[in-house]
């Protein structure tokens, strides 16, 4: 099973859930705004991508946070407590394929290599 973590407004997360639609997988959803940001996780990601791709710095989100906010992102702990408390200052979406790897974002070219051994709905 495909796993997709994210908002679903965010139009990154739409492309990447109309992709793998259209390409026949069955994928579930985890919703950060409902579902919260699944936090045993995080440690994972930052491991994966780094908390310099992990939290998107180009993002409203982040442009919006107060100047001191940002500038107390110096390490895993603070970008973890930032994500946890900002869901969406998470760069989206971080996709979980079948056998463990991440992806974080939408390519196209890097969801065809990644889904080639996903298994297809029906």
């Amino acid at each position: 099973m495909i796993t997709v973590y994210g908002i679903p407004n965010c139009d990154t997360v739409k492309k990447a859930r109309a992709w793998l639609a259209d390409h026949g997988h069955t994928v579930a959803f985890h919703d950060f705004k409902k579902q919260g940001v699944p936090a045993p996780l995080l440690p994972v990601w930052l491991a994966a991508f780094g908390r310099d791709r992990l939290v998107n710095r180009a993002g409203t989100t982040w442009r919006k946070l107060e100047d001191a906010v940002k500038a107390a992102v110096v390490d895993d702990a603070s970008a973890t407590a930032l994500m946890l408390a900002e869901p969406s200052v998470i760069k989206r979406p971080v996709v979980q394929w079948p056998g463990g790897e991440w992806t974080l974002g939408f390519s196209a070219d890097a969801f065809e290599k990644s889904a080639q051994d996903a298994p297809k709905a029906g």
